[in-house]
């Protein structure tokens, strides 16, 4: 059964989608659909993306929505987000995620994120991929906010594609849409045990 994502996080707000994607224009189409909406519902969203990426999408952006609505994106370089303690560790990324979205809990503010995830290789530590997307999963739950991960889909192997798979309740298919359109589809992840 498929979903337009953002009529399932209009029903639903604990929705955790893996978003495994190939090409960069159509990444960069979804990212900005994802934003689109969240801006759209008057919600703040946290992007954590590359600096190189993010400049090509703050571009786009400009042209589709008004400097006002631009206050609602909150961008955090992925970089920083990711090895903010030197190396990629899980209670360090989830102390700097905490501390993010403290504020918005605190004044009781909506809030969506979408996070870019790289590697440099596909040699990085999966077993810490699966921790770490197990402590978000739980976030998600109890925070009840939106959250895409997106991966690229030539840098994971099979066996880190079926983990991902398992800990996404839910699949971003990779569809082509326009920026403004509110078309990103969702699956329920076929692997997934929630």
């Amino acid at each position: 059964m498929k979903h337009s994502l953002p009529d399932l996080i209009e029903a639903q707000r604990n929705v955790h989608v893996l978003y495994s994607y190939d090409e960069m224009d159509k990444y960069l189409q979804n990212v900005l659909a994802y934003i689109i909406d969240s801006v759209r519902a008057e919600e703040n969203i946290i992007l954590i993306e590359n600096e190189r990426i993010y400049i090509k999408i703050k571009k786009e952006l400009h042209e589709l929505i008004s400097k006002e609505e631009m206050e609602y994106i909150h961008f955090i370089n992925s970089f920083d987000f990711y090895f903010s303690s030197g190396s990629y560790h899980p209670p360090a990324i989830t102390a700097y995620f905490e501390k993010t979205v403290q504020p918005y809990i605190q004044n009781n503010k909506s809030f969506r994120s979408w996070a870019h995830v790289e590697w440099t290789s596909v040699e990085e530590p999966h077993h810490l991929i699966h921790d770490f997307e197990n402590i978000i999963d739980d976030a998600v739950k109890q925070i009840e906010f939106p959250l895409v991960c997106a991966y690229k889909q030539t840098n994971m192997p099979i066996h880190l594609k079926t983990m991902l798979n398992q800990l996404h309740p839910f699949i971003l298919e990779e569809t082509s849409l326009s920026p403004v359109e509110d078309s990103l589809t969702v699956k329920p992840s076929v692997l997934s045990s929630n």
